[in-house]
């Protein structure tokens, strides 16, 4: 199985160009649809933990997928497979950056890839927020928290703690109610 784990990040890892949150929407392709290896609650679940983590978010969430599947080897081969195939990648490019950076095909290359990354990070948003706002109060906290982004610039971390202690506030008392009467 872990070896499995490793197969499948590698392959995201090798063939997402635009950072962490473009691999979300490929992670659940495979873990959800291909796999089987969590369902969509969980996975949105493990995807919540592994932004609230620091570090970066394709390594997190292969770790959290990876230690639900099998555990602390699970993790340690899931995050292996989703990045080595961008630090082989740097290597190589490393070595011919300067060359790289003025080939005109080189180029052309990032300047169409660039808006599709963009269109993915919005795929990744919309199919998040699909199975996230569930409610009112889902979709209002979002949108505050949107706001809030944008006005003040106020930090991701803070604006998940805030998120997650007005949820607590919210939901749990909500879940109160319903168990007392």
């Amino acid at each position: 199985m872990i070896w499995r784990l490793f197969i499948t990040f590698f392959k995201i890892g090798g063939f997402t160009i635009g950072g962490g949150y473009v691999m979300i929407p490929l992670i659940e392709r495979e873990v959800v649809r291909n796999h089987g290896w969590v369902d969509e609650e969980d996975f949105l679940d493990l995807i919540a933990v592994a932004q609230s983590a620091p570090g970066i978010i394709a390594v997190n969430s292969a770790m959290v997928v990876g230690y639900k599947v099998a555990g602390f080897g699970g993790a340690f081969m899931a995050a292996l497979g989703a990045v080595l195939p961008s630090f082989l990648m740097m290597l190589l490019i490393a070595n011919f950056y300067l060359v790289f950076r003025r080939l005109e095909p080189v180029a052309a290359f990032m300047a169409g890839a660039a808006p599709v990354v963009v269109a993915l990070l919005f795929y990744a948003a919309g199919s998040m927020g699909k199975k996230t706002f569930k409610d009112r109060k889902g979709f209002v906290l979002g949108g505050i928290a949107f706001l809030l982004s944008l006005a003040l610039g106020l930090n991701p971390i803070i604006l998940i703690i805030l998120g997650g202690l007005l949820g607590y506030l919210l939901y749990h008392r909500e879940e109160r109610k319903g168990e007392s009467h």
